[in-house]
């Protein structure tokens, strides 16, 4: 049976613990939950009073140090990949709420159909003007063994297709007022990196990728009453390597500074092999020990 966390928002309040304190019970639920993943609606009660706690301070004493470098998400109260710009654009499409609700519906059914899939880390790369996503993801390649060999064993072969999806949004705009930081994004290009699929890695690596910002002014162009949407994303609080920040919705994410670079990752040293390098090298070092 699933335990809740049991948080007393009240007694967590900032008036008498400090910030420090808040954020790590946040910290908590995120890590106990696979960053809010699994986590009940009680727990996300819970991290929403604590983050409202954290956004109810004074501008001063809630926004220290600078906002580029790499941020890996620790908790979100939505699925993990609407941290990404190119999701956000598409929110921003809806014009109306039962749209925004049936944008919602979409995105969940869309996590429901990779279920098989697993989600590795979530990151920002922030630099003075743009925004890059890498969402890594990895998936069984041969699920059910006994479909293709003699056997029964009821698990699949130990080979797994790996990647991260990137997406890139320029940031149009940047304004601090009354104490949240606002960027307004321009979605740019998507594109899958680290593919250890052959053939399709060539072609990633060969520069195929879906330009959504041509794709979106081609349309701008085309129909009269589209427009390229530019969604904003606000930053409520930003200290001791911690940020907050919220979609146009009030959806929350919670960011760990995890370095200074601005440098996307370079996926190149990944190996287009369905990971079978890593199954020989695994055999060889815990069986045969045949070195070169």
């Amino acid at each position: 049976e699933d335990t809740d966390f049991d948080v007393d928002v009240e007694e967590l309040s900032t008036t008498s613990r400090s910030s420090s304190e808040v954020v790590c019970e946040i910290l908590k639920i995120g890590a106990a939950s696979d960053r809010g993943q699994t986590a009940t609606l009680a727990e996300h009660n819970a991290v929403s009073g604590l983050i409202g706690e954290l956004e109810s301070m004074e501008e001063e004493d809630k926004f220290e140090g600078d906002s580029t470098g790499t941020w890996e998400l620790v908790y979100s109260s939505t699925q993990l990949f609407r941290s990404s710009p190119f999701f956000m654009a598409g929110r921003a499409v809806c014009k109306t709420q039962e749209e925004a609700q049936q944008y919602d519906w979409f995105c969940d059914m869309h996590r429901a159909a990779l279920a098989i899939s697993t989600i590795g880390k979530v990151r920002q790369v922030v630099s003075s003007n743009r925004i890059v996503s890498e969402f890594e993801v990895k998936a069984g390649a041969v699920p059910f063994l006994n479909d293709f060999t003699p056997f029964s064993y009821s698990g699949g072969l130990p080979f797994a297709i790996e990647g991260a999806i990137v997406s890139s949004a320029d940031i149009a705009k940047s304004d601090q007022i009354s104490g949240v930081l606002e960027w307004e994004l321009y979605m740019d290009t998507v594109e899958i990196k680290g593919s250890n699929i052959p053939l399709l890695r060539r072609l990633l690596d060969n520069g195929l990728k879906l330009a959504s910002r041509n794709l979106g002014d081609f349309l701008e162009e085309t129909i009269e009453s589209y427009s390229n949407p530019r969604p904003v994303f606000r930053t409520t609080y930003m200290k001791e390597g911690i940020r907050i920040s919220r979609d146009q919705d009030g959806k929350m994410f919670v960011y760990v500074k995890v370095s200074d670079s601005v440098e996307p990752k370079d996926y190149s040293s990944s190996s287009p092999d369905l990971g079978l390098t890593k199954l020989l090298e695994g055999i060889n070092d815990t069986f045969t020990k045949v070195y070169i």
